[in-house]
């Protein structure tokens, strides 16, 4: 009898940087094993060889920012038994999501010669803004454990393990000194997503935030916390005007400390 089909596997690009693709690369001999189990049907970062759908996952990076894209994502989902986002810009809006606190139109003026030829969104927004995703890899980039943790749990039909505590969680597990208290260091830790390994504050940094908030995040009371340091709302501002800042919890703190600024 004929072996079982393998599951077949697309990646995709939408806006972004290529980093998120480039660390399903970096899992090198694991990736070896996983190609023996899993067709790579579509991933342009990797191989030229392309295969129709559908597929029984599909992986995507990047936030959709052109009318094109909004239409593809769509064609993606409908060939799709399982769709997962990886990353800041599929999951947040990325660091383009700026574009969706500006003028858009001014900004295309400015940049290009001839802006009646470039088609664009006024917003840079995440994948699941257009599309039901089943699951989502927070992080600029994502972390390449947690990558391989999902693709073994969707090959074995079992929920993946994935945290949602705060990065000071992960502080707490490393061992490190609080930078917020022992050196008044400003840190979104609190508020954010554990996942990457509390790389910053392991270096004495504050957290910036990169794998966007936690589940239950406290922004309100972190704001207090983060003026009592000195951070003036200004830098609150703009350390909620990064990686995610199209995400909700990070955007309403980002419009509260906004406010602030406006007020006489």
């Amino acid at each position: 009898m004929p072996g079982k089909a393998r599951p077949k596997v697309g990646v995709w690009k939408f806006a972004s940087c290529d980093g998120c693709q480039l660390t399903l690369l970096d899992c090198e001999d694991a990736l070896l094993e996983l190609s023996e189990r899993i067709e790579i049907a579509n991933f342009r970062e990797a191989t030229s060889t392309v295969t129709e759908g559908p597929y029984d996952i599909s992986i995507v990076e990047g936030s959709l920012t052109t009318p094109e894209d909004a239409g593809r994502i769509r064609e993606i989902r409908g060939a799709s038994r399982v769709l997962v986002t990886i990353g800041a810009c599929a999951t947040a809006g990325g660091i383009q999501a700026l574009r969706n606190f500006g003028d858009v139109e001014e900004f295309r003026r400015a940049v290009y010669a001839r802006p009646e030829y470039i088609s664009t969104l006024a917003t840079s927004t995440a994948i699941q803004e257009h599309v039901t995703v089943d699951l989502e890899l927070r992080g600029c980039p994502i972390d390449k454990g947690q990558l391989l943790e999902v693709i073994s749990a969707l090959l074995h039909g079992r929920s993946p393990n994935l945290p949602t505590e705060s990065v000071c969680a992960e502080c707490k597990r490393r061992g490190n000194v609080c930078v917020m208290v022992a050196q008044g260091t400003p840190c979104l830790g609190p508020v954010t997503q554990s996942g990457c390994g509390a790389i910053c504050p392991s270096y004495h940094r504050g957290c910036y935030g990169c794998f966007g908030p936690q589940e239950s995040p406290n922004t309100v009371s972190l704001g207090h916390r983060l003026e009592t340091l000195g951070m003036k709302a200004d830098d609150r501002l703009r350390v909620y005007r990064t990686f995610a800042a199209a995400s909700p919890a990070f955007r309403a703190a980002s419009e509260d400390a906004e406010r602030k600024l406006r007020k006489p």
